[in-house]
């Protein structure tokens, strides 16, 4: 796999505002947004989160991924531990986590006491090279404007994936015209951030503002609309190293 240039300090400046960026962002999310929108009691976030499951698991089994069964597994902006409870229940033995949130990792340590976990900047990662038998992201690089930044973090989670191993990536495709500090990202730009790879994407999750209306009506409607491609607002895919 070749990457681009090494960053020069005009983005290394770059980067460093772009993280700022992003941790405002987050806190005004956490300022403005009540924690119940969140909840699993609405039952829009149980259907997305039950279909994302069924989905990750149906590509990791496609993979000889799944179950995770002695295998070592990193979460990039793993927040409080959604996905490490996953990871757990599919039988990692070694969870690892980094975000840049501290609140939310005092949460996920918590949650998982046994959880190596990080406070941190994901572009320059804690770990040796070849760590891992699977690397995660889900909906870290929308929150990236700067394609300096995208491309740093793609190139150390590159670097921390073992030989034979995976990035497991689930991420918005299209813009959200109601959120300016996010955007989306297209199959181009995920193979332009992993030149050279095996990549296999497949479209997934019902546009959210559709999901929102239909699923309090009928789980059964919203699952049949999901099979229609159009309707599909993110890639998850499988990054073999």
């Amino acid at each position: 796999m070749s990457f681009p240039r090494l960053l020069q300090p005009a983005d290394i400046e770059n980067g460093a505002r772009e993280i700022e960026r992003i941790r405002a962002e987050y806190a005004r999310r956490k300022r403005d947004i009540p924690q119940s929108y969140y909840s699993w009691d609405r039952v829009y976030n149980c259907f997305t989160h039950t279909q994302l499951v069924r989905d990750c698991i149906a590509m990791l089994a496609r993979e000889k991924m799944f179950p995770l069964e002695g295998r070592s597994v990193a979460d990039i902006g793993c927040g409080s531990g959604t996905w490490l409870l996953e990871f757990a229940q599919w039988e990692a033995s070694d969870l690892h986590g980094i975000d840049l949130n501290e609140s939310r990792i005092e949460r996920a340590k918590a949650r998982f006491p046994s959880a190596k976990l990080h406070v941190g900047d994901a572009r320059q990662l804690p770990w040796p090279n070849s760590s891992f038998d699977l690397v995660s992201q889900f909906t870290l690089f929308t929150s990236i404007l700067s394609d300096a930044v995208k491309k740093k973090i793609a190139r150390e989670m590159w670097r921390v994936v073992k030989p034979g191993g995976v990035i497991l990536w689930f991420d918005f495709r299209v813009n959200n015209p109601r959120n300016k500090s996010v955007r989306g990202i297209s199959s181009s730009e995920i193979h332009s951030l992993f030149p050279n790879c095996s990549i296999r994407l497949r479209r997934v999750t019902l546009a959210p503002p559709l999901a929102r209306q239909i699923v309090p009506v009928s789980w059964i409607a919203a699952s049949l609309l999901e099979k229609i491609p159009v309707l599909r607002t993110h890639y998850l895919g499988i990054i073999r190293k």
